[in-house]
């Protein structure tokens, strides 16, 4: 039976949020008074983000979420329904960068890795979100935002003189461009509903994955995703921004 004393106030799960930008996203989302879910593949990790938020006045639970174990998308999908009746805010955080950073490594780099980045940063995402949509379509207006990357920009990558045009790693680049695609592809599926989808590009951040040689701290770093998140109906739809601009797909 559906628990209706949540059917007025919006709902966010967000994959990888135990920590990093997820957990971020999951605070800025929960202190304009959203509901959040929290996907953590440590149970007890994401218990004790949810202290952490609760501590805050922040509603938030934490559910298992593996983007190798499609059996706990069903399980999500299960409970939300159950819970909460609908869901507003998809956040497809999660994501692996599991190759050695800059270089190109077009030519060395192995067909594991390759999978195993496809597999977490691609496949899992299209995945669960058919899992979820349902749960989407249920909501006044929902949001679906995709966690890419400006590594995954064909038009930069084109362009010898552009920023990130030493930094070739094939596997995380074309898993995002990828990733891309099905924004472009899933807003148009999705066109005349009231679901808005758009890629994020968080920037360059301070996290496990960023590294501490990166210029942007993390409050920097979701206010993309977090603007994404609580578009009004009049907001972009099939988009790759950046701080509200822009990037070339």
């Amino acid at each position: 039976m559906t628990n209706t004393s949540h059917s007025a106030t919006k709902v966010a799960f967000i994959t990888g949020a135990n920590r990093g930008l997820g957990f971020a996203t999951a605070h800025d989302l929960g202190h304009q008074g959203i509901t959040v879910i929290l996907g953590v593949r440590d149970v007890k990790k994401g218990q004790d983000a949810v202290k952490e938020l609760q501590a805050h006045g922040i509603d938030a639970e934490a559910v298992e979420f593996d983007a190798s174990k499609p059996a706990t998308f069903s399980a999500i999908r299960d409970h939300i329904a159950n819970k909460y009746g609908k869901l507003d805010i998809l956040v497809n955080n999660a994501g692996v960068f599991i190759e050695d950073m800059g270089g190109n490594n077009t030519i060395t780099v192995s067909q594991q890795i390759l999978k195993d980045t496809f597999n977490i940063n691609f496949f899992s995402v299209i995945e669960l979100t058919q899992t979820l949509l349902p749960l989407l379509e249920k909501a006044p207006s929902g949001r679906i935002v995709n966690l890419s990357s400006i590594l995954g920009s064909l038009g930069l990558h084109s362009d010898p003189d552009s920023p990130i045009a030493g930094s070739k790693n094939l596997a995380y680049n074309a898993s995002k461009a990828a990733l891309n695609v099905f924004t472009i592809h899933l807003a148009d599926a999705l066109r005349g509903t009231k679901i808005k989808v758009n890629s994020a590009h968080p920037g360059w951040v301070k996290t496990d994955m960023g590294g501490e040689q990166a210029p942007m701290d993390i409050n920097d770093g979701i206010k993309t995703s977090v603007q994404l998140a609580t578009l009004n109906d009049n907001g972009p739809n099939g988009r790759f921004l950046h701080m509200g601009e822009a990037l070339p797909w």
